[in-house]
Parts: C-alpha cells; sequence; structure tokens
C-alpha cells in the first residue's frame, strides 16, 4: 500500500496525516511535501501518524532528515497520534528524546505558541501502560 497523506491547517500549522507505511520506497512524497511547505515559508508542521502501521529505518532516518531540515529553516515538526509500535520504536532508538510527541491534535498546535497550556505525551508512562494491559491479558 503506498503512502498517503492529507494535508489541513489549523491556525497556522499544517498537519500532515499519513497513512500507510513509512518505508524505504514511501518516503519521498512527504519529504518533498515538507521541502513545498518550507520553501512557502510554512515552518510549523506537525505529522500525524495516527494511521501508519510501519515505520522502517529508511523511514525513520527520514523523518529525522525531515526534521532536521525543518528545524534548519527555523521551524519545528511535531509528530502526533503515535501507536504502539511506533511509540516502542521511537523509545528503542532513543528519538523520543528528539521529537516532541503529542497524543491530541490541539496539544500539537497549541505547542507552537508558547502563552497557551499543553499536555505533554508521557512516552514512558505509555508504554508502561500499554505493557501492564498485555500482561493482564
Amino acid at each position: 500500500m503506498a503512502l498517503e497523506f492529507a494535508e489541513h491547517q489549523r491556525e497556522g500549522v499544517d498537519i500532515l496525516a499519513l497513512k500507510g507505511r513509512i518505508t524505504v520506497g514511501e518516503v519521498t512524497p512527504v519529504r518533498d511535501k515538507i521541502t513545498a511547505l518550507l520553501a512557502a515559508g510554512q515552518k510549523q508542521i506537525v505529522l500525524d501518524l495516527q494511521h501508519v502501521d510501519y515505520i522502517d529505518s529508511t523511514g525513520l532516518g527520514n523523518l529525522v532528515i525531515s526534521y532536521t531540515q525543518v528545524k534548519n529553516a527555523g521551524g519545528a515538526l511535531k509528530l502526533l497520534n503515535l501507536n504502539k509500535r511506533n511509540v516502542e520504536l521511537l523509545a528503542l532508538t532513543r528519538l523520543h528524546t528528539v521529537f516532541e510527541v503529542f497524543a491530541e491534535e490541539t496539544d500539537a498546535v497549541n505547542s507552537f505558541f508558547p502563552d497557551r497550556e499543553i499536555k505533554h505525551f508521557d512516552i514512558l508512562s505509555f508504554v508502561q501502560h500499554h505493557e501492564e494491559a498485555e500482561a493482564e491479558t
């Protein structure tokens, strides 16, 4: 299944909702879109990964490249709605210390505005909660 994405904007923040797999052959359209957004002056970007079921090492590397590209342009790239597997991948690679991760779109958008209250995503609590739930079943 080819990686698909839909874009919408909320309060000046571009949100790219991805669907599919972020793998070696599927990352170019997302990187091209991020490059186009930066060229248009859009530097506040959120990747909604709710419908991304798999990220391979090349896909993860490209997310880091995109993060660096946006940061070097004076912007920020944040992640939203990661599933358990992708949260574990970020924790395993220690990239949870690089990316800001959010569970709610409102919090992701609000994170671009310093005067707004946001609820940060606690990645370690998320993993522990899912491990406990699996142990009970």
